[in-house]
């Protein structure tokens, strides 16, 4: 991968400027198109196949009265009198509300028969208000409209409130609060770098990002469905990742810069080695966040595809943008000599005196220790965990004062909670020959349900062919009580379709469709968390051949977790700080929190395990020192990684002041999660555990080395070529270079000695030996066609076998003679053809001199031939001509 990058890196950097200049024209295009397409946020927590949405979907084909969405009125009489005294002014409000558009039709609280909507002490009355449109489809200024209409005449003593559905949040709220996370970033910049124009980098870049992943979900969002919660996630999730991933390759571009590196190499070195990593912890979160399909719940998998997206722009940007905007300062980031940035990069990790280094001596001193206090430590913190409740918002959760909180809160007392979320019974009676009996049949079974407050309504719609009852819970749409007794009047439909005429009962309503999401999401964590969970294990598995770390990793990583869950219980559940974190209401908070937390927190703490342990084990690959490798490794890492995790709780904790009910929580957990994890998991618990391995955190089967792929995360690859290119430079062009190169058979057994060779381009070099395995198995290797196990091999410049890809598309490998036809073929200008048993002992002499004369012929082209032969080749040496004899080992022969 290193290698890769590397040539990403300097391709950046030598086209900076028209690399910049694509970046601005996409960002113009997406923002042109956002506002040409004119996309709008919809809050549709649809769930598809559930009963709950069954209902609506058949409401809305047989009922669409009731489809649509609603807003409640709720008129207010003064201390002593009845909302009946002023029934004038009632009319006259109801009237003016009947004339905005979408107005379906207003149930008036004052008519015969709607008793349910006046309070036992006629001092409040509940007018509903029907639209004939869904929330989505909405225009923007009706409810403005409503607002203007639901106005008393002037001198009338009422108080009139709106409230209701209609004031759902369709767009994207972003105060200025949001700033002081960039601020705070900025801050921790400046003082890591001691630069004001290295820290403005990593921010302008990521808002960059931001802005193409924001233009783009807008556009979009005039095409599919798009919940105003997602955009909001997507830029704090976005913005933190974009800063920090910048963070990682400017801190290493001015390092090398320090030590002397040219500008250009070290922006190439940079995007080949913190780009890795950056790379593999970007994936780490996209495939999280990706996972949330596994619900199979259509909102949350947009959203996760959209956060997921804004993490993706920001992998980016950072291995793209970053470099060309680096190469345009130039020089102009080299730290000066004597500044304190300058002596860091200088300063041998192993003996500098930082905090960072410091801390991990205590933390390894009495490793058993630290481990025994940080376990308990995230245990406590975990605790509250147990009592995390979850729900979908409803207006209860707005900031106090705001209309639609007022409303909610006025209706709650004055009527009960139920009145705020009141759920729907639909039954097919399509067979019944006295529907209106057999609809009042059911409004009294289900008025004996406990828990049932009242049924203000029971009819059939007008086809007459479908039973609706309204029914009012006595508690919230909250409350564990409400999920009870959606369950109880389920089970009462089997009852109430065998003794009446009805078919297909279904409790429905938007109480219902909360209820359904949250069992559903609940059902769905297990199998997310063993996904995430399985997903971790194996990808540190490949980045740290180890069996140790990714274990301790993916431990942490649940610790970290269980304490984010403990600590959002415990400010929105018990209640704790929760005035000081201006939370509008304590109780449940959004279904799919857990989900996405687990989903966010997983990449994220990928990215400090990378960042801190690929260190320690280049360390470890150099010295061999597992003590060692822990200190230097954790040394030059910590000072970039505590300011990554200081950048990302600051973005999330600048979501708390102002953030809505759904951002909130994510937002403390994010920001709680960040800080366990990278504080107290990842540079305190992991080197502990670490020093208590010792050299077996690095341990991994033979068998699983063999077989496992290889990221290249360290940058080994990107080692490789540079000494390649450097050894060019001092030897000459090589189509293959081959130093102490290794093949192994399938028990893992090397099959010969060692190998060491050089192929010129336009050169003729013959391998000779009598084992035919493994003068084959040799020859496959250095045409890209089978892997090597030690020593290095570069062809045709390129690093093997973690570039043979490209070697297979430029080299051609025949392991037996193709015939002169074949050779005669081949593309102009192949770099390469590697061929075995040009000499067989079967074929006549002179057929034999003619391969060799036609190989021969194919290097005066400039190809590079590496030939196998039994014995030496039957045509005159000259000077390009060149005999490797490779040796079997003993115990192979």
């Amino acid at each position: 991968m290193s290698s890769y990058l590397y040539r990403l890196g300097r391709a950046a950097a030598a086209s900076a400027r028209w690399v910049i200049i694509g970046w601005v024209v996409l960002l113009a295009a997406l923002g042109g198109a956002a506002a040409a397409l004119g996309g709008q946020l919809q809050e549709d927590l649809s769930i598809p196949g559930t009963e709950a949405q069954t209902g609506i979907d058949q409401l809305d084909e047989r009922f669409p009265l009731l489809a649509g969405t609603s807003g409640q009125l709720l008129f207010v009489a003064p201390e002593g009198e009845t909302v009946a005294d002023h029934a004038d002014d009632v009319r006259s409000v109801l009237d003016a509300i009947e004339g905005v558009d979408h107005v379906a039709t207003v149930v008036d609280p004052l008519a015969k028969g709607n008793e349910y909507n006046l309070a036992e002490d006629g001092r409040y009355a509940l007018a509903q208000v029907l639209l004939d449109v869904k929330l989505d489809e909405l225009d923007a200024d009706t409810v403005p409209a409503l607002e203007e209409a639901a106005t008393l005449p002037e001198g009338s003593e009422l108080d009139v409130h709106l409230g209701g559905g209609v004031f759902t949040t369709t767009s994207v709220a972003i105060s200025p609060t949001e700033g002081l996370g960039i601020v705070v970033a900025l801050v921790v910049l400046a003082i890591t770098f001691g630069s004001m124009l290295a820290a403005g980098l990593p921010i302008l870049t990521a808002v960059v990002g931001v802005g193409v992943t924001m233009a783009g979900l807008l556009a979009v969002a005039k095409v599919t469905t798009i919940t105003s919660t997602t955009p909001t996630l997507a830029l704090m999730i976005g913005l933190a990742v974009g800063i920090d991933y910048a963070l990682f390759i400017v801190y290493r571009h001015r390092t090398q810069l320090a030590q002397g590196m040219a500008v250009r190499e070290s922006v190439a070195r940079s995007v080949a080695t913190a780009g890795s990593a950056v790379i593999f912890a970007g994936a780490t979160v996209v495939i999280a966040l990706c996972g949330l399909v596994v619900a199979r719940i259509p909102f949350l998998t947009v959203m996760g595809l959209a956060a997921a997206a804004g993490v993706a722009v920001a992998v980016v940007v950072a291995i793209t943008l970053v470099p060309a905007v680096l190469a345009a300062l130039g020089e102009k980031m080299r730290p000066k000599p004597g500044s304190r940035a300058a002596v860091r990069a200088t300063a041998d990790p192993a003996t500098q005196r930082t905090l960072g280094a410091r801390w991990v001596r205590v933390a390894t001193k009495v490793p058993a220790l630290t481990v025994a206090v940080t376990v308990l430590v995230l245990g406590v913190l975990a605790i509250p965990a147990k009592d995390l409740a979850l729900g979908l918002p409803d207006n209860g959760t707005k900031d106090p004062g705001t209309a639609p909180r007022v409303t909610y809160d006025l209706v709650a007392d004055a009527f009960g909670p139920g009145f705020n979320g009141p759920l729907l019974v639909t039954g097919d009676i399509i067979r019944s020959t006295d529907p209106i009996g057999v609809v009042e049949d059911l409004k009294a079974e289900i008025e004996k349900v406990p828990g049932v407050a009242s049924v203000p309504m029971a009819t059939p719609n007008p086809n007459a062919d479908l039973a609706v009852i309204q029914v009012v819970p006595e508690t919230g749409q909250t409350d564990p009580a409400t999920a009870d007794l959606v369950r109880a009047l389920r089970d009462l439909g089997d009852e109430l379709e065998d003794e009446y005429e009805v078919s297909d009962v279904i409790v429905t309503g938007q109480t219902a469709v909360t209820i359904d999401v949250s069992d559903k999401l609940g059902a769905a964590l297990l199998p997310f968390g063993v996904v995430v969970v399985g997903l971790s294990m194996i990808l540190l598995t490949i980045v740290f051949r180890s069996i140790a770390v990714p274990v301790k990793a993916t431990v942490g990583y649940l610790l970290s977790v269980l304490a984010s869950f403990g600590v959002v219980a415990a400010i929105f559940e018990y209640g704790w700080f929760a005035e000081a974190l201006n939370v509008a209401k304590v109780g449940p908070v959004i279904s799919f929190l857990p989900i996405i937390l687990m989903g966010v927190l997983f990449g994220l703490a990928m990215d400090y395990e990378v960042f801190l342990v690929s260190r320690m084990r280049e360390e470890y690959v150099h010295t061999g020192d597992a003590q060692r490798a822990i200190t230097t490794g954790f040394t030059a890492s910590a000072r970039v990684v505590t300011a990554a995790a200081i950048i990302m709780i600051a973005v999330f904790a600048a979501f708390v002041p102002h953030g809505d009910s759904v951002i909130k929580p994510m937002a403390v957990g994010l920001a709680v999660g960040v800080f366990v994890d990278a504080f107290i998991v990842r540079m305190t618990l992991v080197p502990a555990v670490m020093a208590l391995l010792g050299d077996k955190a690095w341990w991994l089967p033979k068998t699983l080395e063999r077989t496992l792929p290889h990221l290249d995360v360290e940058g080994e690859g990107l080692a490789h070529h540079v000494a390649h290119e450097e050894w060019v430079a001092a030897h000459g062009e090589a189509a293959v270079r081959a130093v102490g190169v290794k093949i192994t058979d399938e028990h893992n057994r090397e099959l010969g000695t060692p190998v060491d060779l050089v192929v010129r381009p336009g050169s003729l070099h013959v391998v000779r030996g009598d084992d035919r395995l493994w003068r084959r198995s040799l020859l496959a290797a250095l045409a890209g066609r089978m892997p090597t196990h030690g020593g290095t091999l570069m062809v045709l410049d390129r690093l093997l076998p973690e570039e043979s890809a490209q070697v297979r598309s430029q080299a051609w490998f025949f392991p037996a003679w193709p015939g002169s036809r074949t050779l005669a073929d081949l593309p102009a200008g192949t770099p390469l053809v590697v061929v075995d048993d040009v000499d067989h002992p079967a074929v006549p002499r002179e057929v034999r001199e003619e391969r060799w004369a036609q190989l021969a012929a194919l290097t005066e082209a400039g190809t590079a031939v590496v030939a196998g032969s039994d014995a030496p080749p039957t045509v005159p040496a000259d000077g390009h001509l060149v005999l490797t004899t490779v040796a079997p080992r003993k115990a192979h022969a």
